[in-house]
C-alpha cells in the first residue's frame, strides 16, 4: 500500500523540483527551509554508494567527527574498571561499570544512545549482551572499543558519527540540526562526503558516489549532485 504524505508534506513539496540535482549548500538551504516542524529537526544525509555490500572487500563503515557536532544530547555509557573507569567518568561517561553494568543492561537497561568499552572488557560483553546490543555493540571499527576510553568518549559526545553500509547499499546518518547554521551544515555534509569518499574500497568499480539526498526528520528530501560534492580524497 502506497504511503499516503498529509497535507503539510504536500506543500512542502511544491516549493521546489523534485527531479533537479543541486549543489550541497542549495539542498542545505531547501531542507532548512523546509524544516518547518514544532520541533528542531535532525538533518540527515543517504548515500547510495556504487558498491557491493554482499562482498566483504567492498564494505563501507567508519567514523567521522562533525566540526560542529550533530546537536543531539549523546548519552553513553562505558563498560570499564579501575583507572580507565575513572577516565570513563571524566571524560563525562553518562554510566560506567563492569559486571554490575553488563547485569543493568541483560536486566534491560537501554536508556543510552552509544556503549563504548576498552579492550579487557570486550571477552565479557561480548559474551553475556552480543544479541542484546546488536548494533550498540562497541566495535573498534566505529571507536567504541578503545583503551582510549577517554577521548573516545569526548569525541562521541563531541560529534563523532558513524556511518556504515547496509544491505541495500546506502549510507544514512545525521548531520546537525535544522537550527544550525547555514555554513556549518554545510561543512558537516562536507566533512562527511569526504569521509565516505576517503573509504572507498579498492574492490569499488565505476560511479562511487550514485546519489546523495538531504532531508530533515519531517521534509522531503533533496537531491545532490554527486559532482558538485567538494573532497579532498
Amino acid at each position: 500500500m502506497a504511503r499516503v504524505r498529509g497535507k503539510r508534506f504536500r506543500k512542502l513539496v511544491e516549493t521546489f523540483d523534485r527531479k533537479q540535482f543541486f549543489e550541497p549548500a542549495d539542498a542545505i538551504a531547501i531542507v532548512k527551509n523546509n524544516a518547518a516542524a514544532k520541533f528542531d529537526e535532525t538533518i540527515e544525509v543517504h548515500v547510495r554508494l556504487g558498491v557491493d555490500p554482499k562482498k566483504s572487500d567492498q564494505n563501507v563503515r567508519g567514523t567521522v567527527l562533525l566540526p560542529n557536532g550533530t546537536g543531539r544530547t549523546v548519552r553513553v555509557i562505558a563498560f570499564a574498571k579501575g583507572d580507565k573507569a575513572k577516565e570513563a567518568e571524566a571524560a563525562g561517561a553518562d554510566l560506567v561499570g563492569e559486571q554490575d553494568l553488563i547485569d543493568k543492561v541483560k536486566s534491560g537497561f537501554t536508556d543510552f544512545d552509544v556503549a563504548v568499552a576498552t579492550p579487557d572488557m570486550m571477552a565479557a560483553v561480548g559474551k553475556e549482551l552480543g544479541r542484546i546490543l546488536a548494533q550498540k555493540m562497541p566495535n573498534p571499527k566505529a571507536g567504541t572499543v578503545s583503551p582510549n576510553v577517554g577521548s573516545a568518549i569526548r569525541d562521541i559526545k563531541a560529534g563523532k558519527v558513524e556511518y556504515r553500509l547496509d544491505k541495500t547499499g546506502i549510507v544514512h546518518t545525521i548531520v546537525g540540526k535544522a537550527s544550525f547554521d547555514q555554513p556549518k551544515l554545510v561543512e558537516n555534509v562536507n566533512t562527511l562526503l569526504d569521509a565516505i569518499v576517503r573509504a572507498k574500497p579498492a574492490a569499488a568499480k565505476g560511479t562511487y558516489l550514485r546519489s546523495i539526498t538531504l532531508t530533515s526528520t519531517m521534509g522531503p528530501g533533496v537531491k545532490v549532485d554527486p559532482n558538485k560534492v567538494k573532497t579532498h580524497a
